[in-house]
């Protein structure tokens, strides 16, 4: 996957990437039989969403006979990077302490969870006393 900006993704269209994330590359009748029951699409507004997603560069194709097999372009973390970073800096004014707040009073973090939680705040001690 590229360097280049992550393009912003809209609910809807983040709802078809996560089947590609989770189930690989598809043609778009995959993709709408694999969404959640009861998202109400029609297979056209999957193949709209494929289409603008293919535009912003989020996803890639490839012609195989009369069909087209759709891939991500994007990975899931980069787009979760990206939305976490316009959250932090829209709403939150680039506070991270709010986030920490809501993990300490809500969050059921596991052993694994807690031990990167750890490492990620020791590289932050180390890297902020350099």
């Amino acid at each position: 996957m590229s360097d280049k900006p992550v393009p912003a993704i809209s609910s809807a269209e983040l709802e078809v990437i996560k089947t590609l994330w989770d189930r690989g590359p598809m043609a778009a009748r995959d993709v709408f039989a694999a969404l959640p029951e009861g998202h109400g699409w029609a297979i056209k507004t999957v193949k709209t969403l494929l289409s603008r997603l293919v535009a912003k560069g989020a996803v890639t194709y490839e012609q195989v006979g009369n069909s087209y097999l759709y891939q991500p372009a994007v990975t899931r973390e980069q787009v979760t990077r990206r939305e976490l970073k316009g959250f932090v800096e829209h709403v939150l004014d680039g506070r991270l302490m709010p986030i920490l707040h809501f993990i300490e009073g809500s969050a059921d973090l596991s052993d694994a969870e807690i031990a990167q939680l750890e490492k990620i705040l020791e590289k932050q001690r180390k890297g902020s006393a350099e």
